[in-house]
């Protein structure tokens, strides 16, 4: 009895994608993706002169596209200052928010928003400039330090330096613009955000990126996240899994260029290719997280052209490397 019982539970379709998404239903009504950006970080969400979006945050919003209405140009991106991006999503502003957002309990828990999953694993740094001399935080101490408002940057550099006597003070400031200029001005001896920002920041220096320097401490977790409003589960598994088949199939070996030809490999299908009951219960046409492979490629080709070796960045892939390379990617099975 109590077997068959439990049999009988797991045919059922569960009950959060039983519901559908009401976030799905107006994307499509619009037919348009609304999703939140940087108002400018290279490598993540940028917009050129030609008003061209590109990043890996631009990236994951194009599949998402492509997953949900089948053509990953149905994207209007709106930026947004860093105090602008919660509000904008609740608010149904936007229907997904990727820009630099780290994921913490205080957000999901306060903020009636949930994270999808880790798109850039990250830490807080410090950088200075080359010519100073200085090497180590403790070199800092008594130093003003160029800060973000709003951030978790705020805070941990708060609790850093209580706790290490730094006695470090924060200039704090509204915009990633601000934050450079300030730092050039010589406003501040140091400026600290999460390393990816520096890196862009370094990327923009007037002097050439080797006038600047970031400190090898670091003194936080990072986990960049794209985010979704707070109870539409239905919404959340789409947009989670569209990440994690950008990461599977890295891990499977498949590209941009060599799907059609990979996906006849029945494992690799298995890695890659959702049930049927699934897809139809999400509400959304089959072969999404396929067409969402093919507008970004997989994770490996997404961050080598943004961020790593194809990239002015040129950010080492380090965390962001897959499992199997001593990095911290992985994706669960579909199956």
């Amino acid at each position: 009895m109590v077997v068959a019982a439990l049999l009988a539970l797991l045919t059922l379709p569960a009950p959060i994608l039983a519901a559908g998404s009401d976030t799905l239903a107006q994307v499509k009504a619009r037919g348009v993706l609304r999703c939140g950006v940087s108002d400018g970080i290279a490598g993540f969400s940028q917009q050129d002169a030609s008003g061209h979006w590109s990043g890996i945050d631009a990236d994951f919003c194009r599949a998402v596209a492509a997953a949900t209405l089948g053509d990953a140009n149905r994207v209007a991106f709106v930026p947004l200052k860093t105090s602008a991006r919660f509000p904008a999503l609740r608010t149904g502003r936007i229907d997904l928010l990727a820009r630099n957002t780290t994921w913490t309990l205080l957000r999901e828990g306060t903020l009636a928003i949930q994270f999808a999953g880790v798109l850039f694993y990250d830490a807080q740094a410090f950088m200075v400039l080359t010519k100073s001399g200085v090497r180590t935080l403790a070199s800092l101490k008594g130093a003003a330090v160029c800060v973000q408002r709003e951030t978790t940057s705020e805070s941990n550099l708060a609790g850093y330096s209580n706790a290490n006597a730094l006695d470090l003070k924060p200039l704090v400031l509204g915009s990633e613009a601000e934050l450079q200029q300030a730092f050039i001005a010589g406003r501040c001896s140091a400026v600290t955000a999460d390393t990816s920002l520096l890196a862009t920041l370094r990327s923009r220096a007037p002097d050439g990126a080797l006038s600047m320097t970031i400190l090898t401490e670091r003194i936080s977790k990072q986990p960049q996240a794209p985010a979704v409003r707070g109870g539409d589960d239905g919404w959340l598994v789409i947009v989670r899994w569209v990440l994690f088949t950008l990461i599977a199939a890295e891990e499977v070996g498949v590209t941009r260029s060599n799907q059609a030809e990979r996906i006849r490999n029945p494992l690799v299908a298995r890695a890659l290719v959702p049930d049927a009951n699934v897809t139809t219960a999400l509400g959304i046409e089959p072969g999404w997280t396929l067409r969402a492979l093919q507008s970004a490629g997989n994770y490996g080709e997404m961050f080598e052209r943004n961020l790593g070796t194809g990239s002015p960045l040129k950010i080492e892939r380090g965390m962001n490397e897959l499992y199997r390379r001593g990095g911290l990617m992985y994706a669960p099975p579909m199956q």
